[in-house]
């Protein structure tokens, strides 16, 4: 059953580990027992634990969340850090050591232009969001680092929730047809490296046309649409 709820209103989000994700927010009550409300109209969700909630709508600019995995493009360097764009109202900050292995000595040479997956470490109303990219727990990359060559779809951030569902029918669609890298931010991009730049193209035009903002295709819409193109 789906929970559509307005800004302010009152979520039943109750757990002994409770993370609150985008769009929720814990507030003090008078009977001692914090409220937890929402900040903006979508719909609710949590995992199957229930110790994680979050409010899921379709907002055209990303909102910056703790624990997020982003794709930012380097513009700036500042000192020892650098100056990230991850389509948030503010620009992001990295700092250089904060990579595996990093040191003042051996730290990655990155270009402005330089496109990054990263991990959002900090993120607050009143300050600009920080990346790392490491993993929280294991201090290893995992996967976080520079993404090079390739190429960067962009699509809405209902799409990007879509693609992070392992259930999800695109991704193993198109790997049965042919290999490819791809790394998905929850922030509206989609980084994908093919062998050959036909197939390049035609996951892009994939990514789109089953975009809720773009053609919103099905499983069997896509495998009519995918007779139509050269891979």
């Amino acid at each position: 059953m789906q929970t559509l709820v307005l800004p302010g209103e009152q979520i039943p989000a109750q757990h002994v580990n409770l993370k609150l994700g985008p769009g929720l927010l814990q507030l003090p009550s008078a009977n001692g027992q914090p409220a937890v409300v929402s900040t903006r109209a979508g719909e609710v969700k949590h995992s199957a634990n229930r110790n994680k909630w979050w409010i899921e709508g379709n907002s055209r600019r990303y909102v910056p969340a703790p624990q997020e995995s982003v794709i930012g493009v380097v513009v700036a360097r500042s000192g020892e850090n650098w100056r990230v764009d991850i389509g948030s109202a503010h620009l992001a900050t990295l700092d250089g050591l904060a990579f595996e292995g990093a040191t003042k000595r051996n730290r990655p040479n990155l270009k402005v232009g330089s496109l990054l997956y990263a991990r959002v470490s900090l993120a607050h109303k009143d300050m600009e969001p920080e990346l790392e990219c490491f993993d929280a727990q294991t201090r290893k990359a995992e996967g976080f680092g520079e993404l090079k060559g390739g190429f960067l779809v962009t699509c809405s951030l209902k799409m990007c929730r879509l693609l992070l569902d392992p259930k999800h029918f695109l991704f193993p669609l198109l790997g049965a047809r042919f290999p490819f890298e791809a790394a998905t931010g929850i922030n509206g991009r989609v980084w994908i490296n093919c062998k050959e730049p036909r197939q390049t193209i035609a996951l892009a035009r994939c990514i789109e046309a089953v975009d809720p903002d773009g053609g919103g295709l099905d499983e069997a819409g896509l495998k009519k649409f995918l007779g139509t193109l050269d891979v």
